[in-house]
């Protein structure tokens, strides 16, 4: 007989920030929720290459909550290992998706073929996780839905996306049991990563009515943000500029980049900061920026006014693209002051490896960090004030200042978590935490514990709970 019991099993996000990967298993059906890669620690990205403890061709659907690497990166995986169901997005997630997966690719490829002509892979040859044409497989599974609507998954098992402000597309994911002997649904809301209030670009997010069970991230549940960047992402640009040199800006293609385009545009218009040289180099970047702009459906009040008005709410006045290799390598002889916004976020790959190499033992050049890094990434080593970072297989000399700008974060903070909370009409009977580091997820349910007296607990990587009901 079918155990028909729902079940999830955390394997990945559970005790760290990255591998979104939630085994949901309800009615004879079999789902994912969120299929991220590992990101950050040796130990964590070795985790990638491991058989899953599923089998993929048992997989009926993945329901992404946003198209983040960390939340999405592992399809094209899943798909090279036999999964062939539908993967179920927002339709601003989809059309993100089809630059972030290919790009993801690309640069696997291409860190495997760089690992082999340099030599510097213990592995012989270097091979990469997955290739351009698993991302091409991929993309064909896609099964774009609209919010606010409830959707067929599978046998016995709906979804409901909701705005969830953190990117464009971005969701929670409110996901519905059918009763059994007359009783009625049962629901498992996914928080996936929550955004905050007030921020440009996107609304706010939106408040879920009522849970049996709650998935909650917890990416910055000891920590509060500083209530406004203006001023100082303002000093950081000034300084930069005085002293001459490059400002480097790691930042993810999706969400930050844009979010860094709208505030140094606004600060310019304010006068608050000279007009620089603002350089975009990641062609993924510039096609998300096109594709954050025809999204107009989920802009904000003020964005849909400057665009109303003819403005062009994501450009700075002296705004420049680096598209091709050649471009950008240009950008090696470009002279200060100057602003580059490359990926990755994390410094853990892409093109911004490149011009720290370069520039990280310059004294006037300004390293600014606009996001969580997480344990074992550059980032977070450049952020704990390393002398040096191993680049390309080198260690590369930090003599640049850097900066770090927590206010620029797409995650809600604790404060911003907990207010999410109130909106919950029905709480949930349990409530587990996910996609936070120890003391990240520790905290939290400390704190929702003393303001609403929930049933709060810290996932366990690898466990498995049931959901009952009553």
């Amino acid at each position: 007989m079918t155990d028909r019991s729902p079940t999830v099993q955390f394997l990945g996000a559970a005790g760290t920030v990255t591998g979104s990967k939630h085994l949901v298993s309800a009615n004879g059906s079999r789902i994912l929720l969120d299929c991220g890669l590992f990101q950050g620690l040796k130990d964590l990205r070795l985790r990638n290459w491991d058989a899953p403890p599923f089998d993929p061709e048992q997989i009926d659907a993945v329901v992404l909550s946003h198209a983040h690497i960390d939340h999405s990166g592992g399809l094209p995986l899943l798909v090279r290992r036999g999964f062939r169901g539908r993967i179920i997005c927002t339709r601003s997630t989809a059309d993100l998706l089809g630059s972030l997966l290919p790009d993801s690719a690309y640069l696997q490829e291409k860190q495997a073929a760089h690992a082999n002509y340099m030599g510097y892979s213990k592995h012989a040859p270097a091979l990469p996780l997955y290739t351009a044409a698993d991302a091409e497989t991929t993309l064909g599974l896609l099964s774009p839905q609209p919010f606010g609507e409830i959707l067929a998954v599978a046998d016995g098992i709906g979804a409901t996306f909701r705005t969830a402000g953190h990117i464009l597309g971005s969701a929670t994911v409110d996901v519905q049991f059918d009763g059994t002997n007359g009783k009625p649904p049962m629901h498992l809301v996914f928080s996936g990563d929550l955004g905050r209030w007030g921020r440009p670009i996107l609304h706010d997010p939106q408040p879920v009515p009522a849970a049996d069970y709650l998935l909650l991230e917890s990416t910055y549940g000891d920590r509060t943000h500083p209530p406004s960047v203006r001023e100082d992402l303002a000093s950081c640009i000034r300084d930069a500029a005085e002293r001459g040199g490059a400002l480097l800006v790691p930042a993810f293609a999706v969400g930050r980049t844009q979010e860094l385009l709208w505030w140094i545009r606004e600060l310019e218009s304010d006068g608050l900061i000279p007009s620089l040289p603002v350089y975009i180099d990641s062609p993924m970047a510039i096609d998300v920026t096109d594709i954050y702009l025809r999204h107009r459906s989920e802009h904000d009040l003020d964005m849909r006014m400057l665009e109303k008005s003819g403005q062009f709410p994501l450009y700075p006045s002296q705004f420049q693209l680096a598209r091709t290799q050649q471009e950008s390598m240009a950008l090696n002889d470009v002279r200060g002051p100057v602003i580059i916004i490359s990926a990755s976020g994390m410094a853990t790959g892409g093109r911004i490896l490149h011009h720290l190499k370069l520039r990280l033992p310059n004294r006037r050049t300004t390293v600014l960090l606009v996001g969580f890094q997480a344990a074992g990434t550059r980032g977070r080593a450049l952020l704990e004030g390393a002398d040096e970072v191993r680049i390309h297989g080198r260690e590369v000399k930090v003599r640049a200042r850097v900066h770090s700008l927590d206010g620029l974060s797409a995650h809600a903070d604790q404060g911003e978590l907990l207010q999410w909370l109130a909106g919950f009409d029905q709480h949930p009977r349990a409530t587990y935490l996910v996609h936070g580091e120890p003391n990240g997820a520790a905290t939290l349910k400390e704190k929702i514990g003393t303001r609403y007296g929930w049933e709060t607990h810290v996932a366990t990587d690898g466990a498995r709970i049931q959901l009952t009901t009553g």
